[in-house]
């Protein structure tokens, strides 16, 4: 048996056992402050979630995980079978994981209100216990460290104004489109719902992001609740020549606009020995620290996206064309 050791504000723990209950691969859930310390010492980068496997091996990483399971367990695959859509639910997954986690980290510490609230919360889950001063306490000092990476993680008061116009779009297109369909590709989830689920579940509960999402986007926060537990879904793919959603179209514009530029010039930065970079989106000024991780993912998808042949190249190129994408991953 799996256990999946995460927390509940944790957007990736969220993804992965969001995608374990759809699978129906059967796993304990624990959360606490167990999870932190296995991510301390069973796995090479300290971040959760970490699973365990049944063979008593710890992983963490969710992306190459959810991979990794997907060789391992048999049925109810959230890879497309048409690897055109495969490798766009991959960019848009990726696209969730590395730009959207943004909305979630600002929404969460910019603001006092969502300061207080969260990292109340978080030291509850954590301690589960302890007394209230305690908890307190401690809850101050994990929201004096998450607010002093603020600028490192590029979530500060003066890019955020091109993070909410990206998250307003995405969620744009996902309340436009929930109320027809759940799903992207087909009437079953793929890697993209997962992705997205998992930074979007905690703007469903943190107050500023809350308040907005209910006000503003109410069935696409309904949607992640039925996201969060999809064990219940049979489902099909929609066929490999059947038109795409007007929803893929409209996060593809997204990761061509802001997550294509980003990518590029941190790789660019990194490859020039440059400790920060920046871009500008549509007169929006955005900056912050190079990290590798991301150069890793600009790689990936490259890869990726040259694996593609013949009619599943000019499928995804047909698909990406206008958005700037096709640049980015030659």
């Amino acid at each position: 048996m799996y256990t999946l050791y995460g927390a509940l504000a944790s957007p990736y723990s969220m993804k992965l056992r969001a995608v374990l209950r759809y699978r129906r691969i059967v796993h304990i859930w624990r959360h606490g402050a167990e999870a932190m310390q296995l991510a301390g010492t069973k796995v090479k980068a300290p971040v959760i979630p970490v699973i365990q496997y049944p063979d008593g091996s710890y992983h963490n990483d969710t992306t190459p995980v959810i991979y990794d399971l997907e060789s391992r367990e048999e049925g109810r695959s959230i890879i497309p079978p048409d690897p055109a859509r495969a490798f766009l639910a991959h960019l848009i997954e990726d696209f969730a994981d590395e730009w959207l986690t943004k909305a979630m980290f600002g929404y969460r510490w910019l603001k006092e209100v969502d300061q207080i609230q969260m990292s109340r919360w978080l030291a509850f889950d954590s301690m589960k216990g302890g007394g209230r001063e305690n908890s307190e306490a401690y809850a101050e000092q994990f929201r004096n460290r998450q607010v002093g990476r603020m600028a490192i993680v590029g979530c500060t008061e003066e890019n955020f104004p091109l993070i909410r116009a990206t998250t307003n779009a995405v969620l744009d297109a996902l309340e436009a489109h929930v109320t027809d369909q759940h799903c992207l590709f087909g009437t079953r989830p793929s890697l993209a719902e997962f992705g997205m689920y998992g930074q979007l579940s905690q703007l469903g509960v943190d107050p500023t992001a809350q308040t907005m999402m209910r006000a503003d986007y109410p069935y696409s926060m309904r949607w992640l609740l039925h996201i969060d537990d999809m064990s219940g879904v049979e489902g099909e793919w929609d066929d490999a020549d059947a038109d795409l959603r007007p929803v893929v179209h409209a996060l593809l514009q997204q990761v061509g606009r802001v997550y294509a530029p980003f990518l590029l010039a941190n790789a660019a930065a990194l490859q020039k020995g440059d400790t920060t970079f920046s871009i500008t989106v549509d007169g929006m000024e955005y900056s912050q620290g190079t990290f590798k991780y991301q150069a890793k993912c600009l790689v990936d998808l490259r890869t990726r996206y040259a694996a593609l042949q013949g009619d599943d190249r000019a499928k995804v190129d047909a698909a990406l064309a206008d958005t700037g994408c096709i640049e980015m991953l030659s």
